[in-house]
């Protein structure tokens, strides 16, 4: 069976027999653990087996681990990791050996797929949805630790997704309650890009994915949400931008998009996305999702093997103990010359 172009949520803590039933009819390309998800390291793993057992040895499975604010494994089974903007002005391999180890922590467990690192920009009077979750307000500064934090995970066994691509920094409300529009003109813009732009290159990021931002930008698209904008999606994440990877909408249960699609499945993957990702984990509305939502397309999964080939290769055999005291000598140099 082809798989829906969707990456979906589930209710509790064990698969339910009627999500196996769901998942059996309509298969998601891959699922998506949350804090509701989470109990203990041995119930996380025994969940990721059960995934794959419905959904297919290699399977994403996504988590939202950046650190800090956002984080769904926490103490006391797991380490609290400290937000992206610690790292701003530290040794790269401070940055690198922080997300080896996040990576670590996720791999063990069969989450395989990391929404981090955060590209967009730490801007000042922006809503504070983004805040200390991203590095630094300066875009070659952005560049340089999401750089690192993409090696990180990659060598922990872990595919990277950045975000919030074209950029989330200008918003100034949250897109999980409502649709922010961005009125900066495209001059404007490219300092939001650039981040991106330099993790594109020069491959086109084929060993990443990236997450939609759920944001007008008035310059780009006057009617659409990035989400949603053929256009947008077309000239700038994959032309402007240069980005070839796997592209995954943010979830469309978020406030930002109530109210402009009756199809939003459809409508995310014919503007270019190549999965639409719903988190609720709600059984009726995972259903109507993936009965909407079209089949995994070639190009799409091309792409998605891809990143994983690309995370394969990183893969290297680390010690953390020796890590976690790299990143902390590092963090303790950089605080002590601030």
């Amino acid at each position: 069976m082809t798989p829906r172009a969707a990456i979906v949520g589930i209710a509790g803590t064990t698969l339910a027999a009627e999500e196996v039933a769901l998942f059996r009819r309509w298969r998601p390309a891959g699922a998506i653990l949350f804090r509701r998800n989470v109990e203990t390291p041995a119930q996380v793993t025994a969940l990721c087996a059960a995934l794959r057992e419905e959904l297919g040895a290699e399977a994403p499975i996504l988590v939202d681990q950046e650190g800090g604010r956002v984080a769904r494994l926490r103490p006391p089974h797991w380490p609290d990791f400290p937000p992206a903007a610690l790292f701003e002005d530290a040794p790269a391999m401070a940055a690198e050996a922080n997300a080896t180890l996040l990576g670590l922590e996720c791999a063990r467990l069969g989450l395989d797929v990391v929404c981090a690192p955060v590209l967009d920009l730490r801007l000042p009077g922006a809503h504070q949805i983004i805040g200390d979750r991203a590095f630094s307000d300066q875009p070659a500064e952005v560049a340089r630790l999401g750089a690192a934090w993409v090696r990180g995970l990659q060598q922990a066994g872990c595919i990277p997704v950045v975000k919030h691509i074209p950029g989330h920094g200008r918003a100034q409300v949250d897109s999980h309650e409502s649709l922010p529009r961005v009125a900066a003109d495209r001059a404007t813009l490219a300092a939001d890009l650039a981040p991106f732009r330099a993790l594109a290159a020069p491959d086109g990021g084929v060993g990443l994915w990236a997450m939609t931002a759920h944001i007008l930008y008035e310059a780009l698209d006057a009617a659409l949400p990035a989400t949603l904008s053929a256009g947008t999606i077309r000239d700038v994440i994959r032309g402007e931008i240069g980005f070839d990877g796997v592209l995954v909408s943010d979830d469309l249960a978020m406030g930002a998009m109530a109210g402009l699609s009756k199809e939003l499945p459809a409508a995310t993957i014919a503007a270019g996305c190549d999965l639409a990702l719903h988190c609720t984990g709600v059984l009726a509305e995972t259903a109507s999702l993936l009965e909407a939502c079209p089949a995994l397309g070639t190009r799409a999964a091309h792409r998605m093997q891809a990143a994983r080939d690309a995370m394969l290769a990183a893969r290297k055999a680390l010690n953390p103990v020796l890590l976690a005291e790299i990143r902390d000598r590092l963090l303790a140099t950089k605080t002590a010359f601030a």
